[in-house]
């Protein structure tokens, strides 16, 4: 009875992890699609992209309910519970990152007729492929348990902050220089804003890693014990 009971605790841990995994795969997807759509002027695929957002409110909904239940059901100790409590943090973090990515689609359809600059285009790629690495890397490091990686992540999340900070720039001397497309830059810089929330949000799901592995808070450290 003993060994079934374990058995299905084991069960119970890995199915939030498999559906956490799910949905952010899920994000991933809504992230890169909501990009490909204001770079390409896409407004099909940014309104396919808003309309998968209660997809994520229900995974958000399911695995917080089981979630609690394995709490108030199994009682877990120690690193157990660090596992339950992390899944439940990088929940809200993936509902997050739909919340931003829903916006970068919303900033999609507004740029719909934008005549905004190819190298301003230029940086917000570059922004978005270095938000997705991020992104990628960390659930694979929250998959894995992966320290290395999620240190990597953090570390990656000042070149992020430094691009988008150049990209405001570069839209603001636009806007200056040409007041009638004020409205269109300050779009872009909305969506390259929207990106690099998604980037502190990878960097939150990195932290969660080292809290599994080593029970260490670093959210607000500024440097992490070996």
């Amino acid at each position: 009875m003993h060994k079934h009971i374990s058995e299905q605790y084991d069960n119970d841990l890995q199915t939030i992890r498999d559906l956490l995994m799910e949905m952010g795969g899920l994000v991933e997807t809504q992230v890169n699609d909501a990009c490909t759509a204001l770079v390409n002027h896409d407004v099909e695929l940014a309104e396919q992209v808003r309309e998968v957002e209660s997809r994520l409110n229900q995974f958000e909904v399911e695995l917080d309910d089981q979630c609690v239940s394995i709490i108030a059901k199994r009682q877990p100790t120690a690193g157990d519970l660090r596992t339950v409590v992390s899944v439940m943090k990088v929940i809200t973090d993936l509902e997050r990152i739909g919340d931003e990515a829903d916006r970068i689609a919303k900033m999609a359809i507004d740029l719909l007729d934008a005549d905004i600059l190819d190298d301003h285009y230029s940086g917000f790629k570059a922004i978005h492929s270095g938000v997705i690495k991020m992104l990628k890397r960390a659930l694979d490091a929250f998959a894995r348990l992966d320290v290395e990686n999620a240190l990597r992540v953090i570390e990656d999340d000042h070149d992020i902050d430094t691009a988008y900070k150049k990209l405001v720039r570069n839209c603001i001397k636009q806007m200056e220089n040409n007041p009638d497309k004020v409205e269109d830059y300050v779009s872009l810089i909305w969506a390259s804003r929207a990106l690099e929330r998604i980037g502190d949000h990878a960097k939150n799901i990195s932290e969660y890693v080292i809290y599994q592995v080593k029970g260490q808070d670093v959210r607000h450290a500024s440097s992490l014990d070996n």
